[in-house]
C-alpha cells in the first residue's frame, strides 16, 4: 500500500472501493439530474465499472490494478474524445458525492475524497463555458 495516500485502506479496501463504484454507476445510470453524463458512457456499464474501480484502488493507494494491466491512465487524454465541461463536471461529481455518502464513507475521509474527486473532475473539463 502507498502509505502517502492511505484513503483505501481508510474506506475498507476493496470490497468498500467496488461499492463506492456500483453504487456511483447505479446512480448515474437512473438519477435523471445525471442523464448528460450519462450519455457519454456505453450502454452496458460494465467495462466502465471494472476501469473505474481498478483506476480508484490505485488511486486511493491500494492496488495499482489499472497501472498493471492498461498503464498510465493518461487521464485528460483518455476523456478527450468526450465534451466535458462544467455540466458534465457537476453532474459525475454529484453521482460520486451520493454514492460517498450512501456507502457510509465518514467525515473527514468523506470530504477529502470529495475534494480530491473535485480536483480531478475539474482536471478533464475540455470544453470551454
Amino acid at each position: 500500500m502507498d502509505i502517502s495516500n492511505p484513503h483505501y485502506e481508510m474506506m475498507g479496501g476493496e470490497t468498500a472501493v467496488r461499492n463506492l463504484v456500483d453504487r456511483f454507476y447505479d446512480i448515474m445510470d437512473t438519477d435523471p439530474a445525471a442523464a448528460g453524463i450519462r450519455r457519454l458512457h456505453p450502454e452496458n456499464l460494465a467495462s466502465s465499472r471494472e476501469k473505474l474501480f481498478m483506476f480508484l484502488s490505485g488511486w486511493l493507494g491500494g492496488p495499482p490494478l489499472y497501472v498493471e494491466q492498461y498503464g498510465h491512465p493518461r487521464l485528460r487524454q483518455r476523456h478527450m474524445p468526450f465534451p466535458i465541461g462544467e455540466a458534465e463536471r457537476d453532474q459525475w461529481m454529484h453521482c460520486m458525492k451520493r454514492a460517498l455518502l450512501d456507502c457510509g464513507i465518514k467525515e473527514p475521509l468523506r470530504e477529502q475524497l470529495t475534494a480530491s474527486f473535485f480536483k480531478t473532475a475539474d482536471f478533464l473539463r475540455n470544453r470551454q463555458e
